[in-house]
């Protein structure tokens, strides 16, 4: 993320603006409201350690709420998603049709959309693994939803904190 305020302007943001960062990274107002009790974090890994102790808090109910604000495996969202999902972007109309086949597949099995950590990943990947995991059952899938969510979270902070002086980065 071009621009990322890094630990020191982060922790002098107020409320409102650190607010706004964190629900791009998390989507989830638990987790937001925790990161927010535990500033000012000092370094990346400060902020690193509180994010993951704040997404052990959330359950089920957070993770659709955050769920919510991601954009489907495919489809436009804002450019923070569409960097994390360009594999996509250069994907043959065949897998994008079969990936959208899949997202609807999911949906209707699990009652939320796909989500997966998607940075790095090719459209065959993203594929492969949503038609992958269509074998899981309901409880298991939205465990592993959730801990995809933590996966982007993590990302998506650390592009935030991405400017930091160096001390624990």
């Amino acid at each position: 993320m071009s621009g990322a305020p890094g630990v020191a302007a982060f922790d002098a943001m107020s409320v409102a603006e650190a607010e706004a960062v964190l629900l791009g990274c998390g989507g989830a107002r638990g987790w937001v409201r925790g990161m927010l009790a535990r500033r000012p974090f000092g370094t990346a890994a400060r902020a690193r350690a509180a994010a993951d102790e704040c997404w052990a808090t959330l359950g089920p109910d957070d993770w659709r709420e955050a769920m919510a604000r991601h954009p489907r495996i495919g489809e436009r969202g804002d450019a923070r998603s569409a960097r994390e999902q360009s594999g996509v972007a250069v994907a043959s109309a065949e897998v994008r049709a079969a990936l959208a086949e899949a997202n609807r597949a999911y949906e209707a099995r699990f009652g939320h959309i796909y989500l997966v950590c998607a940075a790095g990943k090719s459209a065959q990947e993203l594929l492969d693994t949503a038609r992958a995991r269509l074998a899981n059952d309901p409880v298991r899938e939205l465990a592993v939803a959730g801990e995809e969510l933590r996966r982007i979270m993590q990302l998506r902070l650390a592009q935030v904190m991405t400017h930091d002086d160096g001390a624990g980065a």
